[in-house]
């Protein structure tokens, strides 16, 4: 078993990561922590990935979100490999979330 602080993962634009190879685990994780107006563009992974928002509200948009969808903490987000999606913080306050790719490498594809 390992414990450490999630303060210890890099930081990457609006949250920490945890990639699972480097941690001998098949998954990785995103901890979010985005202000007001912030959030990922359209992208893509070639595998499912798992949104839990914990705080805040989330505007997602892609392909099967038609035009978009408002998210709130205690929903959960699941996000079918290659769907296109993206969000942005469309709350007031942060918009805190825990991603996770089922995959133990990231694998982005911007659109």
């Amino acid at each position: 078993m390992r414990v450490f602080a999630e303060s210890s993962l890099p930081v990457s634009n609006i949250a920490r990561e945890l990639v699972g190879a480097e941690f001998d685990v098949g998954v990785c994780t995103i901890f979010v922590d985005a202000p007001p107006g912030r959030g990922p563009s359209l992208h893509r992974h070639p595998y499912e990935e798992i949104i839990i928002v914990t705080e805040g509200e989330a505007t997602f948009f892609g392909s099967s979100v038609s035009p978009e969808r408002v998210v709130r903490g205690g929903e959960v987000v699941i996000v079918p490999a290659n769907e296109p999606h993206g969000f942005k913080n469309t709350g007031d306050g942060p918009l805190k979330q825990i991603d996770i790719h089922v995959s133990p490498v990231f694998e982005t594809e911007w659109l």
